[in-house]
């Protein structure tokens, strides 16, 4: 349900109303707009009755939220939400472009990568420390050590980082490392890293779980929003199909899909979708053109060397000619790609 204010409500009438849900054992969550303030209410749906919020003071009307995902929903926030990261904006018109190795291998090499995605235009660093692996004897990534290079490297380069949480139990760390929590495919519905990650209030990175319904991806962003943390970016990586040639199926369709029923951001990561260096760009380009609020693409130095998903990393000069691309058709789209600060390396 949600409690639209009336124009000009005064202060004390909204504070009325979030104390009425209070005392119904409910939570309250607004959202402040230009001219009116909407209350959303999250809780036992058996309690809520509109006419326990109708006769307050200030209040314009009383509506259900019919869709399972309340807080995420358009009825609940109608305009897009646009994150501040660091020096840089993602949501709404703002384009953000994540970039780096899949895998944090060594200071060096790092640094190497994270100086080339910065001066060709990206916004955000990436770098994996703990890596989910299909085989446990693959390289799983440098743990704490890696967080450090990923934090030190970023200020350095003046660029916010990403990274992967994937357990509870390391959730202390990363969130004291990282500038945004990365919670990959195969945690989506780990519902208690997700709660626990929204008693944060860092930026969230979700994504979308190869067998997972447009539904399933927003209720779990939901888990967070509860919570109350509203920093969520939701990522499209593929879903499960029945075609050889490409690790999952790049579902495009996803990003308008889910903009015209969520306001949060929605990224697109055609890395590990196509899992094919070849693809990685078009599939870029694609999703831009598609009206995604951002792209994730793996860079490495030596793709060809590198510990981890080689094959689906970017050169330094097939990245920067893709970044040359991707502004063009951002400005066709009516986005805005942002441009770093120039920094002496």
């Amino acid at each position: 349900m949600i409690i639209v204010m009336q124009k000009g409500a005064a202060e004390t009438q909204i504070e009325g109303v979030v104390r009425r849900i209070k005392e119904l054992g409910l939570k309250a969550h607004l959202s402040r707009g230009e001219f009116k303030t909407i209350v959303g209410v999250i809780g036992d749906e058996t309690l809520l009755r509109p006419e326990l919020f109708a006769g307050l003071g200030g209040v314009e009307s009383v509506m259900p939220i019919m869709k399972p995902y309340k807080l995420a929903s358009r009825d609940f926030h109608a305009e897009d939400t646009v994150l501040e990261i660091g020096p840089y904006r993602l949501g709404g018109s703002a384009l953000g472009v994540i970039a780096g190795p899949c895998s944090i291998e060594s200071e060096a090499s790092f640094r190497e990568a994270a100086v080339a995605v910065r001066e060709a235009g990206a916004t955000l660093l990436r770098g994996g420390a703990f890596k989910p692996r299909t085989s446990p004897y693959s390289f799983q990534g440098l743990g704490e050590e890696g967080l450090r290079i990923l934090q030190a490297v970023g200020a350095e380069v003046g660029l916010p980082t990403v990274t992967e949480v994937m357990d509870v139990r390391d959730l202390e760390a990363v969130a004291r490392y990282a500038d945004v929590l990365q919670v990959g495919a195969r945690n989506m519905q780990n519902f208690r890293l997700l709660t626990e990650i929204g008693h944060l209030r860092k930026p969230v990175l979700l994504k979308r779980n190869s067998a997972a319904t447009i539904e399933e991806l927003l209720m779990s962003a939901e888990y967070v929003l509860s919570e109350g943390n509203r920093q969520v970016i939701l990522c499209e990586r593929g879903v499960r199909g029945f075609e050889p040639s490409t690790r999952y199926t790049l579902d495009l369709s996803a990003v308008p899909n889910l903009q015209g029923v969520t306001h949060l951001p929605v990224i697109v990561d055609p890395s590990h979708a196509t899992g094919r260096r070849d693809l990685v760009v078009p599939m870029a380009l694609a999703a831009v053109a598609a009206g995604a609020q951002g792209i994730m693409v793996e860079v490495h130095p030596c793709p060809e060397k590198a510990l981890s998903d080689g094959p689906q990393q970017l050169g330094f000069e097939a990245f920067a000619t893709m970044m040359k691309e991707v502004a063009a058709i951002a400005k066709a789209v009516g986005r805005t790609l942002q441009t770093p600060v120039k920094q002496t390396s």
